[in-house]
């Protein structure tokens, strides 16, 4: 795997001269992708340079302690940073997934449970809220179907980051959020105590950077005009501002109606539609993939129960990579990050085990 060190370093060098041409920086696009790629070999470069001066340091002990016992004594702790920094580099060398420095659409979507699943729909987008503005994203909700108890059937939520470093995006680390979320509690809804098990749907789509990325013949979209509704149906506008949007090839549909404006709703929806078909290309890819860079714990079954909240025992547990902790109430708070770990470690163990058997 070290064998292509050289090559990224090289690398590293060129998109260094591009980034310091004023003309890079007239094109946001390409300035974009250049950032982003320069970003993730810079933490290559500098886990390199440690991975050297450990092994040096540690050949000049061994060195030394021919002639001065003294420096034998220093072996064993060299011995383990040589070891560490080698891990280091070596994860870093794992083909990234080319999409993790891009944003995120996220669809929770109520399931089994009926009121008591869209309850619990609000509480995950609550969760999703709270780890992101600690993350120090940016939310926007696009848009969202209330339940009679205040809950959500269906909700659509952007996050934006600010990093330029794709191991720091909005997609490497939510992409791991895909799939059902179990949940056991008694529901407000329940007269005798008894505990309930429902189910809710999580749906994450890397956002498109620009337009121009996924090509859309507007002779292939079927757009429909609506007046918006609420909570029963009851109508909450006098004007045909809502957009249902359908992509004929496909036969992807996007509604839209949170915003008073027609044309406001229709470019909120060309946005969630370009993060679907850009999903839909992602997992074309992916399944065309080795299985070295094939993601071991973000499958595409989204009808996966991926992990379950148990209220009364204060308990998470993510069913992929067997975490299991008991501080459901910190989680819930936006506490995330543990968990998504678990995901992504899992994922770098199976990626780099593929990749052994196939050396």
């Amino acid at each position: 795997m070290f064998e292509s060190v050289s090559g990224l370093l090289a690398e590293h060098a060129d998109l260094e001269l591009q980034l310091a041409d004023p003309a890079l920086h007239a094109d946001a696009g390409r300035a974009r992708r250049v950032n982003r790629r320069y970003a993730e070999l810079s933490q290559i470069k500098v886990a390199h340079e440690r991975w050297r001066a450990a092994v040096d340091d540690l050949a000049a002990a061994r060195e030394l302690a021919r002639e001065d016992e003294a420096f034998a004594e220093e072996v064993p702790s060299l011995e383990a940073a040589a070891h560490e920094t080698e891990e280091r580099l070596r994860r870093l060398l794992i083909p990234r997934d080319p999409d993790d420095g891009r944003d995120v659409i996220m669809e929770v979507k109520g399931g089994e449970g009926g009121e008591e699943s869209a309850l619990f729909a609000a509480d995950l987008v609550r969760m999703y809220s709270h780890y992101a503005s600690a993350r120090g994203w940016k939310i926007e909700m696009l848009e969202s179907t209330a339940s009679d108890m205040g809950g959500f059937k269906d909700v659509q939520i952007a996050f934006k980051g600010s990093s330029s470093d794709p191991s720091e995006g909005v997609w490497a680390s939510l992409k791991y959020e895909g799939g059902v979320h179990r949940v056991q509690r008694v529901p407000a809804t329940e007269t005798q105590g008894r505990i309930h098990t429902s189910t809710t749907g999580v749906l994450v789509f890397p956002e498109v950077d620009e337009p121009e990325e996924v090509a859309i013949d507007q002779n292939d979209l079927k757009i429909d005009v609506y007046r918006s509704s609420g909570p029963g149906g009851q109508s909450v506008n006098t004007t045909d501002s809502a957009v249902r949007i359908t992509h004929i090839p496909t036969g992807i549909t996007v509604s839209m109606q949170n915003e008073k404006s027609q044309l406001q709703n229709r470019e909120a929806g060309m946005r969630v539609l370009r993060a679907r078909l850009l999903a839909r290309q992602q997992e074309e890819r992916d399944a065309a993939a080795s299985d070295a860079r094939r993601s071991q714990i973000r499958g595409m079954d989204r009808s996966e129960r991926i992990r379950t909240y148990n209220f009364p025992e204060n308990r998470i547990a993510d069913h992929r990579t067997g975490y299991k902790a008991y501080n459901l109430d910190a989680v819930l708070d936006g506490a995330l990050q543990p968990v998504i770990d678990s995901c992504i470690q899992a994922d770098e163990e199976a990626q780099l085990a593929a990749l052994a058997g196939d050396a």
